[in-house]
């Protein structure tokens, strides 16, 4: 989160300047690139596949959508929108990062979905016109956005009204005694796994650091109310290691 004074932020565990903050993460994003998915793959003991589709449930997506997909780097959450929405349909892909961008466009191309825009965007200044899209979704990428309240009135405004938002992102551990072990498991594991598979120990450290950071449940609900959004809620899932927080546009 941002310091009162908005002139310093988080980067995992670090206090650095707002300005910086987005080069780090870039950074960061473009060293684990090319292996972003084989390391969720391991990191997650593939639970990531599972935590998306409950995200798709949660949009409630209909044929004939048009749905936003907000730092969707690999594009998983694009693939399954635009399976549900169809040809009557449509589904944008952003990202501001703009190797992983490539990846997302490259894995589409490969899937069969020539037709999908990729969009190389901030989420604090999505690139749309007001009232634009039925369901915006943001999967794994708002704890790296460093004016998170922007990035929710932005997207609020993209949204039709009645338009839905989800949010798909790691969150606080509710199961006693879980914390510890995922805390274990991320501070210690986590980079090791990221120095053998992907030779970069400090870009995963920096990743378990920015989920220690991220607002928990109630904060994030809190936030997406104080951006105008309504009806906001949110379901834990594997015992709160990851949530996702819906919120519609009143």
């Amino acid at each position: 989160m941002m310091s009162e004074d908005k002139k310093t932020t988080d980067f995992g565990f670090e206090e650095v300047p707002l300005a910086e903050k987005a080069k780090r993460v870039g950074a960061v994003f473009s060293s684990v690139a090319s292996r972003y998915d084989v390391m969720n793959d391991i990191l997650s003991f593939g639970l990531h596949r599972g935590w998306k589709r409950w995200a798709m449930l949660l949009l409630r997506l209909r044929p004939g959508m048009q749905v936003l997909d907000v730092a969707g780097g690999s594009g998983d959450l694009t693939q399954l929108a635009a399976k549900r929405v169809g040809d009557t349909g449509s589904v944008v892909l952003t990202d501001i990062n703009p190797d992983m961008l490539a990846v997302g466009r490259k894995r589409l191309l490969d899937a069969g979905f020539a037709n999908i825009p990729c969009i190389l965007a901030n989420a604090e200044q999505l690139p749309f016109q007001d009232n634009t899209f039925d369901r915006v979704m943001i999967g794994f990428g708002l704890r790296n956005v460093t004016d998170k309240p922007a990035a929710l009135r932005s997207m609020l405004r993209v949204l039709k009204p009645g338009g839905l938002l989800v949010i798909l992102e790691f969150s606080k551990p509710i199961v006693p005694g879980l914390q510890t072990v995922y805390d274990a498991y991320s501070f210690h594991l986590l980079p090791k796994i990221g120095h053998l598979v992907a030779n970069d120990e400090d870009s995963y450290r920096y990743l378990a650091e920015s989920i220690r950071q991220h607002p928990d449940q109630a904060t994030l609900k809190a936030l997406c109310e104080a951006a105008g959004f309504v009806q906001c809620d949110y379901h834990n899932l594997s015992g709160g290691i990851v949530a996702i927080h819906r919120g519609v546009k009143p």
